[in-house]
């Protein structure tokens, strides 16, 4: 809907009622009966009226065609013109914008030829066809120079609206995004938070000072997490390999779970870095959640263009686990564009594989499929 008021709208066309000074100065100065006179000039206000109401619907709310409005304009148009002479021949001008503005495409042109043709029929008339042969062609350029208008008013609103569709797709994706980094963050350090905290119940009695030691690593973690999730809001988080590894290891150790993995290499790039370490905090949050594992291996082959990770467990294997975890993971992964797989692992377990190419730039996330491992 358009915020400016009907005169405002209005307010562009105005100008094109200059051209009734011709009729109105004919209406003063052409000796008339009172009676035509003042059938005459109540039939050009009506003209006046219903022709702006055509041009406030259509550019206004942009609702269903003005029926009767064109009717009564067409109507006024055509019979003051023919009734009252060339004088009055410059209302066919008026005729061809309301049909140009207001009627379906298909009756336009047809519309404006009959406006033009009557235009010219009322000058020929009385002789004025070589004087007054523009009158007919404006009426012509009129209704091109209006559908253009109308064509362009049409685009500008579909762009409008395009744009508050992307700013509202924008928004609902960023909410995904948000919502996903929440769910990976928090999964992980609630989940090792939770074995901690159970593990120092058990040893509260029979080994205080272990179980103290354990209830200190519930109290670094949650500070941990409380800082990533203030990262996560300041959009400034990062997670890295290493860190991951080292997280991970401390975790399933507390699990009871034996972790095997690479000693720290090479420096890889930040991109490639930080999506391999969200797949070693997912994978070990699904084996602490979903496996009974007694162990797990981490495994990192670095090639020329990519870098794969696997992280495989020896636990009750299946089907991947429901939930939002390995989807969100999926989407980091094609976010660099690699690829991730998962499923279940020859013999027993459970492995989940990442590729990421070395040369990985961040991009949108698009659509990943689910894929069985190898």
């Amino acid at each position: 809907m358009d915020p400016r008021t009907r005169w405002q709208r209005l307010g562009w066309a105005v100008p094109w009622l200059l051209f009734q000074v011709f009729p109105l100065a004919d209406l003063i100065t052409t000796p008339r009966p009172v009676a035509v006179q003042v059938v005459a000039g109540a039939g050009l206000v009506a003209f006046t009226v219903a022709y702006l109401g055509v041009f406030g619907r259509m550019f206004g709310s942009g609702g269903d065609w003005p029926r009767w409005q064109l009717a009564l304009v067409g109507v006024l148009g055509v019979g003051l013109a023919v009734w009252l002479g060339p004088s009055w021949a410059g209302l066919m001008i008026y005729v061809s914008a309301a049909a140009a503005v207001g009627l379906p495409e298909r009756w336009v042109w047809p519309a404006v030829a009959g406006a033009s043709g009557v235009c010219a029929a009322v000058i020929a008339a009385h002789g004025l066809l070589g004087e007054l042969f523009i009158l007919p062609v404006i009426c012509l350029l009129t209704a091109f120079a209006l559908r253009g208008t109308r064509h362009l008013v049409s685009v500008n609103a579909e762009l409008v609206e395009a744009r508050d569709e992307l700013a509202r797709n924008a928004v609902a994706e960023e909410r995904l995004r948000f919502a996903r980094d929440l769910h990976d963050l928090l999964g992980h350090s609630l989940s090792l938070i939770a074995l901690k905290s159970e593990l120092a119940g058990r040893l509260a009695d029979r080994d205080p000072a272990r179980a103290r030691q354990e209830m200190a690593d519930v109290e670094a973690a949650a500070r941990r997490s409380l800082a990533e999730v203030r990262d996560a809001v300041s959009g400034y988080r990062q997670v890295s390999l290493a860190q991951a590894l080292a997280e991970a290891r401390s975790a399933l150790s507390a699990a009871g779970v034996t972790l095997r993995a690479p000693a720290p290499g090479n420096r890889l790039p930040g991109p490639v870095d930080a999506v391999l370490g969200w797949v070693v905090r997912e994978g070990t949050t699904n084996v602490l959640r979903h496996s009974d594992a007694r162990s797990v291996t981490v495994v990192l082959r670095t090639g020329e263009d990519e870098v794969e990770l696997t992280v495989t467990d020896d636990g009750r294997g299946g089907e991947a686990p429901a939930g939002a975890g390995l989807s969100g993971l999926a989407e980091r992964v094609a976010a660099v564009g690699g690829r991730l797989a998962y499923g279940p692992a020859e013999g027993r377990g459970f492995r989940l594989t990442a590729v990421v190419p070395t040369t990985a730039v961040q991009r949108p996330a698009g659509g990943p499929e689910r894929v069985a491992a190898p």
